[in-house]
């Protein structure tokens, strides 16, 4: 599986790349905090497939990096996707950098 440290997430947030950021934790830990991200879930990403890019770089992340690490191999295996990212450490690693 492809990952992404905190600071290469912030260098294509800063440089305005086009990619695509998907939250897959719940509703409640979002509006806690967030990075911007399109929340989808965990429980909905699979019937929620066709709102995830397959064209463009693709970062999903959690909380600390497992439930997306398990989002990322179901996508790949069952949808084909080649083109995804898994945050190391979740939002926890980012927030600790940036959002202290």
């Amino acid at each position: 599986m492809k990952e992404i440290s905190a600071e290469e997430l912030h260098q294509l947030i800063t440089n305005k790349a086009n990619f695509q950021l998907i939250d897959v934790r719940e509703d409640y830990e979002f509006e806690e905090t967030n990075i911007n991200g399109d929340l989808i879930p965990m429980g909905e990403v699979m019937e929620n497939v066709d709102k995830i890019s397959k064209d463009k770089q693709v970062v999903i992340h959690c909380r600390s990096g497992k439930r997306s690490a398990t989002v990322i191999n179901a996508l790949e295996s069952e949808h084909g996707f080649t083109n995804l990212y898994n945050l190391k450490g979740g939002i926890l690693a980012y927030n600790e950098l940036y959002n202290h």
